[in-house]
Formats: structure tokens, sequence, C-alpha cells
């Protein structure tokens, strides 16, 4: 049985080195989050379960974890935002069918472009653009990190054109100097600039397998039904070569969906196709606000808010209301501290752009909000 070889290590060519000399021994690789404090990375190290740990020395220090099944290539820890942490088991066919569809959808030409990965490597939104550029021979460059002017200053130089970020990093760079910039992670801001391609997809998946709206080559949509084995009702189904072969215990996640065929991975996301046929993500269902029977998603109404000039950034839940059930909260970061939005101002350009039922009810000022590493806000630490 194949072993499962955590990487604790920084970002960089070492790091790079490491990942190919597992997999040419036939074993598979987990990462660690080096930024963990003490209590979160025993959580995710009871996750991963592995057998041994690779450090930045070289040294190799043997685990009581278990090992992997032969064909297997990552196990990836899921993000986290909610709930208890898993693990999703990624066999080497699925990074393959995963590296040539999101080169295509990319328009990535080994011979003219590279790869520069800056994001945590610990989450598949980094790792996957290692990954990436190994199996489709595209140039790559691994930092330890985002710094802003430098990944600004490797677009500059012409080095790597392409480059994967989320929502908070994209705000920090001057986006022209790649060719193309693949976003992950949060919702998306309302406009991007042209070069800018917005994706959907997640751990499980392997990396976005959604761009622009549309599903990349191999990838399969539908929705549930709200029957039993077939999806929540209005959840967003994937099928693809792509996803997970199971989780870390061996649960196959998967469900026979409206076609009763069976391989359908079930989101816990919330959409609907649009009139052109592009997928509308709604949000977590687990995050549906219900307020007075009516149904607000959380980021929808980030959306619209984040538009307002006073508003740096704002995150959307949900509090207790003895008269609707649940009302809907705005914390916000402001623009400028000295001079913050109101919650009028923000009721009625919620209200005008979307239902008086998406207003927010409560406003809350913070100096910032608590996401994730790859940049998803967690609800669940809103209070």
């Amino acid at each position: 049985m194949p072993d499962l070889v955590a990487l604790d290590l920084d970002g960089g060519p070492p790091f790079v080195d490491a990942l190919t000399r597992v997999w040419e021994r036939g074993d598979a690789v987990a990462v660690l989050d080096r930024r963990l404090p003490p209590p979160a990375a025993a959580e995710l190290m009871e996750a991963l379960g592995p057998t041994s740990v690779l450090d930045a020395a070289g040294e190799r220090r043997v685990l009581g974890g278990r090992g992997v099944e032969p064909g297997d290539a990552l196990v990836m820890a899921t993000s986290g935002s909610s709930g208890r942490r898993r693990a999703a088991v990624l066999t080497h066919r699925a990074l393959g069918a995963s590296a040539a569809a999101t080169s295509r959808a990319a328009g990535v030409d080994p011979a003219r472009h590279g790869w520069l990965c800056c994001l945590p490597l610990a989450h598949i939104g980094g790792l996957s653009v290692v990954t990436r550029a190994l199996l489709s021979a595209t140039p790559l460059v691994v930092l330890p990190g985002f710094d802003a002017p430098v990944v600004e200053s490797y677009g500059r130089r012409g080095r790597t054109t392409h480059v994967s970020l989320v929502a908070t990093a994209l705000a920090r760079i001057d986006a022209s100097v790649f060719e193309r910039i693949v976003l992950g992670g949060a919702a998306p801001p309302a406009s991007l600039p042209a070069n800018v391609l917005s994706t959907y997809g997640m751990t499980e998946t392997g990396s976005g397998v959604v761009y622009d709206g549309r599903p990349i080559e191999g990838v399969e949509i539908a929705f549930g039904t709200g029957e039993p084995g077939r999806g929540e009702a209005g959840e967003i189904l994937l099928r693809c070569p792509m996803q997970l072969r199971c989780y870390r215990d061996g649960t196959d996640p998967t469900v026979p969906g409206p076609d009763g065929k069976g391989g359908w991975l079930p989101t816990g996301d919330g959409g609907r196709l649009a009139e052109d046929g592009s997928l509308v993500v709604e949000g977590r269902l687990a995050e549906v606000v219900v307020t007075g029977a009516e149904k607000v998603w959380p980021a929808a109404v980030e959306q619209v808010l984040g538009s307002h000039p006073k508003v740096g950034e704002v995150a959307i839940w949900k509090r207790p209301d003895p008269e609707w059930g649940e009302r809907v909260v705005a914390w916000v970061v402001p623009a400028d501290p000295a001079d913050p939005p109101t919650l009028e101002e923000l009721a009625a350009l919620a209200a005008e752009r979307l239902a008086r039922w998406a207003a927010p009810k409560e406003l809350v000022l913070v100096g910032s909000l608590p996401t994730t590493a790859s940049g998803k806000v967690r609800r669940a630490a809103l209070g």
C-alpha cells in the first residue's frame, strides 16, 4: 500500500522537488498548513492521517497514519469554512484530467506561457497551480506566499503570464500585468477586468471546473430535486473526471442525481442557469437567510453592498428576529473608518437593486472580516 507523505514545507523549488520525488516513489502527498496554531494543526493532521512527514531539513518522520490506494496522488483537506474538516482523495487520473481541461480553458500554451503560484499550497487553489504546471510541462514559479509587489513584478517581467488569485489578492495588484488571471475562492466582485476568468469549484473537484459560468471540458452540471438520493432542491450537482475518489474515511459522497446514473457530487451550493445557459451560484444552501418566509442569498447582497463607495468589505449573515424569524445583518469594513456608511444607505441600495426583504435590518461596523486562507468569509465567526 502506498504511503501518504505530508509535506511540512514553504512554497518554493524545494516544495516542488519534494512533491515530485514522492510521486516518483509511487506515494501520495498531503500538505500541511504551516500558518495554523497548534489546535488547528492537530485537527488538520487528524483529517489527513499521513504515514510520515517530510520537513524542510529533508528529514522524514514516520507517523502512525494509514496509506492510500495505488493511483492516489493527493489528500487535500477541505477549507474548514464551517463544520469539521474532511479530506478529499484525488487520483493521478483526476489531476491529469484537471490539468488538461483547466489549461485549455485558461488558454495556456506551455511553449509561450508560465504559471505563478502565490496562494497557500495547503489549499487546492494554490496546489492545483503546481500540479497543473507539472502535468502540462508548463514553466512554473512558486512563491512562499502572496506579496503584491513581488507578484506584480513577476507579471511585469513577462516570465509568468498566468496566475491564480482570490478576490482580496486581485484587488491589491495591477491585473493588466498578467495575460490571464484565474480567480477562485470567494464570490467574485461585480465587475472584473477582461483578462480575469472567474471560476467555480472546490477541493472535491480538484480546482475550478466552471469558468465564467461555463463548465470546462468533461464537466456536467445538474440540480438536485429534493428527492432521496437526488440532492437537495436547487442544489448544484457536478459530475466530472476531476472529482475525488472518496473522502479520507472512505466515504463516497456522490449520489445518483436526477438522471439516476450515479457519480453526481452534491456541492452544498444553491444555483440556477441564467437565460444564456451560464451557471449562477447563489450561495451555500446552509447559509441562506430565511426572513419572513423569503430567501435571501448573502452573496447577492454582498455584491450589491460592495458597490457602495463607503464600503471596503462586506459580509452578510443573520441573527434571530422575533418578528421575521431571521433578520439580514451586514458586517461592514468601511472604506474610510471616519466616514462609514449608514444602515439607511445600505438598506435603500439593497431594496432598490434586489428586493426590500434583502435589505439589511442591522449594520455592524468592523475592522476586518474573518476569512479562511482561500478568502471565504467564515460566517459562523460573525456574531
